[in-house]
C-alpha cells in the first residue's frame, strides 16, 4: 500500500492550502500510450509496405484486436479484475475477429470463382 502524507491541521488554512500532487498511475499511462504509439506505427508501415490481399487483412485485424484489448484491459481495468471476467470480455472479441475473417476468407474465394 502507498503511504499516504499526513495534512499538519496545526497550519492547516482552506484558503491557502495546496496539496501536494499523487502519483496517479502516470507512469503506466505513459507506457500505455508509447506502446499504442508503436503499435500504430507498425500498422502504418505494414499498410504500405504489405501487398494487398488476405495476409494484409488478416494482420490488421490482429493489431486492431492487439490494440483494442490493450485498452480495454489499461483504461477500462481490466487489469485488476480475476481472470474469468478478463476472459469473458476478450472471448467474445475473439470470436468475433474469428468470424470476421471467415468472411474475408469465404469473400476472397467467390472473389476467385468470378475471375
Amino acid at each position: 500500500m502507498s503511504e499516504h502524507k499526513q495534512i499538519n491541521y496545526d497550519n492547516y488554512d482552506p484558503i491557502t492550502f495546496v496539496p501536494e500532487p499523487d502519483n496517479h498511475g502516470t507512469k503506466a499511462l505513459w507506457k500505455t500510450f508509447v506502446l499504442l504509439t508503436v503499435i500504430t506505427i507498425v500498422d502504418i508501415l505494414l499498410y504500405f509496405w504489405l501487398p494487398t490481399g488476405m495476409p494484409k487483412n488478416i494482420t490488421f485485424i490482429v493489431l486492431g484486436v492487439v490494440k483494442a484489448a490493450f485498452i480495454v484491459y489499461v483504461f477500462m481495468h481490466m487489469t485488476y479484475e480475476k481472470t474469468p471476467l478478463k476472459y469473458s470480455i476478450v472471448a467474445p472479441m475473439i470470436f468475433v475477429c474469428y468470424l470476421i475473417m471467415l468472411i474475408l476468407i469465404e469473400a476472397d474465394f467467390w472473389n476467385f470463382l468470378n475471375h
